[in-house]
């Protein structure tokens, strides 16, 4: 089975909520997993909120740091935003930042998610067609 690891700087957020949404869409056919440069110590409120809106759940999720093994072992390593530094093979998805227009709160994260949402769905799609 592929192995899919999101990364972001905190894991509360954005790659809890791609991991959240690859479950949603691949169910048992990957096994998903996500990680933090620097994990927090909660998951972001807004971000759960705007997942369970489209039928996924991350409120389970707990921040954790990248296990080394993972990574290495990983067929496949996203690393969402620009902030989050990882050595080895990688992906960048740069994602949409509302914030940056002077858009906040629920509008912000609903954009992000659906960013996060059309990104994820394209690598299930590569994935389901490379296997």
């Amino acid at each position: 089975m592929k192995k899919v690891l999101f990364i972001c700087v905190g894991n509360g957020g954005k790659s809890q909520m791609a991991a959240a949404l690859a479950e949603k869409y691949a169910g048992d056919r990957l096994e998903i997993h996500s990680a933090g440069t620097k994990p927090g110590t909660k998951l972001n409120q807004e971000s759960v909120a705007a997942i369970a809106e489209v039928g996924a759940d991350m409120s389970a999720g707990v921040p954790k740091p990248i296990d080394p093994a993972l990574l290495a072992e990983a067929d496949r390593v996203i690393v969402l935003g620009e902030d989050a530094q990882v050595e080895g093979n990688t992906e960048r998805w740069v994602t949409v930042e509302p914030s940056h227009d002077g858009i906040t709160g629920m509008e912000r994260m609903r954009l992000v998610r659906d960013d996060i949402d059309t990104r994820v769905q394209q690598l299930i799609r590569e994935i389901d067609s490379s296997v």
